[in-house]
């Protein structure tokens, strides 16, 4: 984690560029769709106001989920990185803790970031924004695991097409720029399957002063229990691939 963050420090331009791309979508989707859109029925708000939470989830995703992804690919597979901390007293399980925590970090100042960007151009519409602090930092833990786990069955670099063909769906389906709702009802209970849908939840109500406790609690819990299947399939993978 510390080697992670020491190259941070000499750069910035990672963080800098995974803020720009929510900003980015903010002004467009939100702001340029929502100029067509207006308020969006149900809940009240305007169509900026109701996906800036969602941006936010998929920033801290999105984050998280490319560091222990792709760095962590380049890192086994090009530099060679873990070559030099095997022989030393750290194990894999250290090995798996560190990446995942240092994306989480990373995830979390990229969320914070994009929060003080949304809150200057006014789309913070309740105080319950605020847990959307410690909300990005377990989204972040899930997709950080769950992206070191993906990455430990990585064989080369075109398998990242087949992690896209999953991860690009889940984006735009999982209620990320419309309610529920739309969808008919036998097709609901897969969309509530997922991960991000999940991390949206968890976020978007209590953005929005909307706290459904069984609906938080049950989205805080599935994603602790994501993330820890996750730790447990990338330890023992990634001991298998460091020590074989």
């Amino acid at each position: 984690m510390e080697r992670n963050m020491m190259l941070y420090r000499r750069s910035v331009t990672p963080l800098a560029f995974g803020l720009v791309e929510p900003v980015m979508y903010l002004l467009t989707i939100g702001f340029g769709v929502g100029s067509l859109v207006g308020t969006v029925p149900g809940v009240d708000v305007r169509y900026s106001v109701f996906v800036a939470p969602v941006i936010l989830a998929t920033t801290a995703m999105n984050t998280a989920f490319n560091q222990t992804c792709f760095d962590v690919f380049i890192r086994i597979k090009v530099d060679l990185t873990y070559e030099a901390i095997v022989p030393t007293p750290l194990s894999a399980t250290d090995i798996a803790l560190g990446e995942v925590a240092s994306a989480v970090l990373n995830g979390l100042l990229t969320s914070i970031g994009f929060l003080a960007a949304a809150a200057a151009v006014g789309l913070v519409v309740s105080p319950g924004i605020l847990l959307a602090i410690p909300a990005a930092a377990l989204v972040g833990f899930a997709f950080a695991a769950g992206g070191l786990a993906v990455t430990t069955f990585t064989r080369d670099f075109s398998d990242f097409q087949l992690v896209q063909l999953v991860m690009l769906p889940m984006y735009l389906f999982a209620t990320t720029f419309y309610p529920l709702s739309v969808y008919p009802g036998w097709l609901r209970p897969l969309i509530q399957a997922l991960p991000l849908y999940q991390s949206i939840e968890l976020i978007r109500g209590p953005a929005l002063g909307s706290f459904d406790e069984t609906a938080l609690l049950t989205a805080a819990c599935y994603l602790a229990a994501f993330g820890a299947a996750g730790m447990f399939i990338a330890t023992r993978r990634l001991e298998r691939l460091l020590l074989r």
